[in-house]
């Protein structure tokens, strides 16, 4: 019989409350104390306690964190950071040289376009848009000097899918690193480290803090070398998670799975509703059959999540009317929370977009589908849509 301490063995729901969460040596404690420090008494010079010198380049609440993030997407390798484009830029600023291409997605996060377009190309980093649901298109665009494919799946706010093991194979033919930014699925529903990715990407604002009361951003990786450089310049550079935000992520990932489960039957109750109402003219979620992804997410994924974007009729108006009347679904930024959230992209979180190739529709609503009771979400949606 194996040793149900083993980590090995453990289910991820057991993970989630355990990983990197020992009880206190000093007090038993069964939940990691908030060490609000900044620095630590040295046994003699050179002497380090357990490692600690200094809050940013360690703190002991974020190790914890970070175990935890490493085992529950299977890495060897986990840092936490103040934001996901905290933990992007780490990113981009480790992989990349002034000359060196990256293939960004068709469909990303607002920020994320806004780091390569306005931040990173200044600094001589070179980008190019594929439709990254399409390994061909993503081969295509491929250069001699591209160092990694970055990817959105589900992606935001049009909820694509892209086929991360098929990506995979891409890169390695390519010597490229497949980034997946898996902040829609979460690592309860997705695993891209599994699939063949080398680096996962997350803010843990949204799902895995999942009460809309932190920011804060994650990398989790296999490879130790990889790893070890992350580490390098997440000291370097200093956007390290402090230690109460690193304890409200550990406190949130606790529930993940419940919590994942009922936003994902919510929305799919939400985008049936959708599907059959007369003015919308679109849905975008992965869990419709009809989806053009929807075999490729049912392949890769545990069940579909809770983000649903759809078209309105009447245009870009109807869309940010739908979102004004909308009174159970907050109006507001941001996702993944227990609350239900409705915003309007092309004017709030992808407004940076406009004018590429990233730009979205104008008449797109996206919704954070929460884990209120489903009957009185469809009724909001109902009575929001006229």
């Amino acid at each position: 019989m194996s040793d149900p301490r083993d980590k090995r063995h453990q289910h991820f729901e057991t993970l989630a409350i355990h990983a990197g969460q020992e009880p206190d040596q000093a007090t038993g404690a069964v939940v990691p104390p908030i060490y609000q420090v900044s620095t630590y008494k040295q046994d003699g010079v050179g002497g380090l306690r357990g490692g600690y010198e200094y809050s940013r380049s360690a703190n002991p609440t974020r190790t914890a964190l970070e175990e935890n993030l490493a085992a529950l997407d299977g890495g060897r390798r986990g840092l936490a950071f103040a934001s996901g484009l905290a933990a992007e830029d780490c990113l981009l600023r480790t992989l990349l040289v002034p000359g060196d291409h990256v293939v960004i997605p068709n469909d990303a996060y607002g920020g994320t376009f806004r780091l390569f377009a306005k931040v990173a190309e200044r600094w001589g980093v070179q980008w190019s848009v594929a439709d990254t649901s399409d390994p061909q298109a993503v081969r295509a665009a491929v250069t001699p000097r591209t160092k990694a494919i970055w990817v959105e799946t589900p992606s935001n706010p049009l909820l694509g899918i892209s086929d991360i093991a098929a990506l995979a194979a891409v890169a390695r033919d390519t010597g490229a690193r497949l980034v997946v930014d898996n902040t829609f699925a979460s690592p309860y529903l997705q695993q891209p480290l599994a699939l063949g990715a080398d680096v996962v990407v997350y803010s843990t604002t949204k799902y895995m803090g999942g009460h809309s009361d932190v920011v804060g951003g994650a990398l989790v990786v296999n490879d130790d070398a990889l790893g070890e450089e992350l580490a390098y310049h997440q000291n370097a550079m200093g956007a390290i998670a402090g230690p109460f935000d690193a304890w409200l992520v550990m406190r949130g990932i606790k529930t993940l799975a419940v919590r994942m489960d009922r936003h994902s039957a919510n929305a799919a109750r939400v985008a049936e509703l959708l599907a059959s109402h007369e003015k919308v003219t679109r849905v975008y979620y992965p869990g419709l059959a009809e989806h053009p992804g929807h075999e490729v997410a049912a392949k890769q994924m545990r069940a579909f999540g809770g983000m649903v974007s759809f078209q309105v009729a009447g245009g870009e108006e109807a869309a940010v009317e739908v979102c004004n009347r909308a009174r159970l679904f907050t109006l507001g930024e941001s996702l993944g929370g227990v609350e239900s959230l409705i915003e309007h992209p092309g004017r709030m979180t992808h407004a940076s977009t406009a004018g590429s190739a990233l730009e979205v529709p104008a008449d797109l609503v996206r919704l954070s589908v929460g884990i209120e009771s489903v009957d009185d979400l469809l009724a909001d949606l109902t009575q929001a849509l006229g």
